[in-house]
């Protein structure tokens, strides 16, 4: 659950009452109004809100004892969460407002509520009630200590920090934590140095050895169907992902991609909102355009100011000449059996070490498998009589060959119905990889460690990584009818 707004309100006898420290959560008021609907009362300014909460906690006037709104018997409070009332009676009330008085401070919250408001649901069920009074509990303790007299000069400081702090333990309204006192003696948040404003979507700052770590991620799919009337098909998805961990409230990183001599240029390039510039030919090339010799092809560069969080700093897509794996896959109907033969050919260019490799051959729509005579020229074999299933685990190298093979014969002739599927009806059947190869890439795209730039006092400890792996990708057997609707997922 979430805080609509916050207030930190000092009041001492003798003094006005001032608002010292305010924050509103534009994300959570937006989310109250989509919930209230029609009957949404906004929060209303700082000024308005102190008189509403000292009228309600009898402050505002010691020599009127008594006030309708408060004070009539019809009205029925239930403390810790007071009512408001905006604009005078029936034109809208902010409910539940929790209130700590201690010292010369008020602290008070407006919870967010994700039930309907009428009848008033019982506070035990609402449980932004135990986060905020938890949150207000600790935001006392932190600006006041523990101590019977407060600390002016002390509470002044806290209370310069209080922004900072807000940022860590109450992200976008949402309580994570509470401060502590030796939050007070030793932030762990430092405070921003200069004029440069802390950004509303970084919710703290790192503090210690600067760390970049940038991963490199290609997903490949495939769809080969082994027959000249039908066109195999395969695409690449990359993304680039970031973990930085720099000082500073908006650091600067740059991190540059670079492709071999021979490889396809990069398209569908999609960045993150952090990067700060960038050159406008690397987002003109789209994979629905013809591919032509003019097309940019590197070094991208990224320029950025990250968050905390890993976040993903950019995608594309990449036209490769081949798939990583060639297949082909036959079956034929003989008597009582299956005849199936397949063939897997890594290609030159892939490096030939897996983190695993296994081909799936699903049978679907006919009788439990029976008798399963198969051999394999590389790596080993299992089979799942109750799924109907082949399970080649290749292991982590193809052969010096580069090829790979399986065939044999399958009765059909156990007891019960194997799986069905209604794609996959008599001899349209597909054999499905699934692959992981570390340290490549199919487009060759990299990160250098040395490349990465980041401007910070600290020397940063970079690390850089990449992979491939296989997703969709399918053999379809040459002398079946593969479904056209399998096809179009690749489109």
């Amino acid at each position: 659950m979430s805080l609509r707004a916050l207030w930190v309100i000092s009041h001492q006898s003798g003094e006005n009452a001032t608002v010292r420290f305010s924050r509103r959560f534009s994300t959570v008021e937006y989310r109250a109004k989509c919930l209230a609907g029609s009957t949404y009362v906004e929060v209303p300014e700082e000024g308005t809100v102190l008189q509403l909460l000292l009228t309600e906690l009898g402050l505002s006037d010691p020599d009127k004892f008594y006030v309708p709104l408060r004070d009539d018997c019809l009205h029925r409070p239930r403390l810790p969460a007071l009512e408001l009332h905006v604009d005078g009676p029936g034109k809208g009330i902010l409910w539940p407002v929790l209130t700590i008085s201690h010292g010369p401070l008020i602290l008070a919250c407006l919870c967010l509520v994700d039930c309907p408001l009428e009848p008033r649901p019982p506070l035990a069920n609402l449980f932004s009630v135990s986060q905020g009074l938890t949150l207000l509990r600790g935001l006392q303790t932190f600006l006041l200590g523990s101590g019977s007299k407060a600390d002016t000069e002390g509470l002044s400081c806290r209370l310069a920090m209080l922004p900072s702090i807000m940022l860590q333990v109450c992200p976008l309204g949402t309580p994570l934590d509470v401060p502590t006192v030796a939050t007070a003696a030793t932030p762990s948040v430092p405070i921003p140095a200069g004029n440069q404003k802390q950004p509303a979507w970084k919710t703290g700052f790192h503090k210690g050895r600067a760390v970049v770590n940038v991963a490199v991620k290609e997903t490949v799919r495939s769809m080969q169907y082994g027959q000249r009337s039908r066109q195999d098909l395969w695409d690449v998805y990359g993304t680039v992902t970031c973990k930085c961990e720099v000082e500073g409230v908006l650091p600067n990183v740059t991190v540059t991609l670079t492709l071999p001599p021979n490889g396809s240029p990069l398209q569908d390039i999609l960045v993150h909102p952090c990067v700060t510039s960038l050159d406008s030919s690397i987002l003109t090339a789209s994979s629905v355009d013809n591919c032509d010799g003019s097309a940019f092809s590197g070094p991208y560069k990224f320029p950025f100011s990250p968050p905390l969080e890993p976040f993903m700093l950019c995608s594309y897509t990449s036209q490769v000449p081949v798939p990583p794996i060639l297949g082909s896959y036959q079956l034929k109907e003989e008597e009582n059996h299956l005849r199936v033969s397949a063939t897997l050919k890594l290609h030159e260019s892939v490096k030939n070490s897996f983190e695993f490799c296994e081909a799936h051959v699903p049978f679907f729509n006919r009788d439990q498998m029976g008798a399963v005579e198969m051999k394999v020229s590389s790596g080993q074999l299992d089979v799942s009589k109750e799924k109907n299933l082949l399970v080649w685990s290749l292991g982590p190298k193809f052969p010096k060959s580069l090829e790979v093979t399986m065939e044999g014969r399958i009765t059909f002739s156990g007891p019960t119905p194997g799986p069905t599927d209604p794609l996959c009806t008599e001899l349209t059947a597909y054999i499905k990889l699934h692959f992981k190869v570390p340290d490549i890439t199919l487009s060759g795209c990299c990160v250098d460690q040395h490349s990465v730039q980041v401007y910070s006092s600290a020397k940063p400890r970079i690390s850089t990584s990449r992979e491939l792996e296989s997703k969709e990708y399918f053999i379809w057997n040459s002398t079946g009818n593969a479904p056209v609707s399998s096809a179009q997922l690749m489109l």
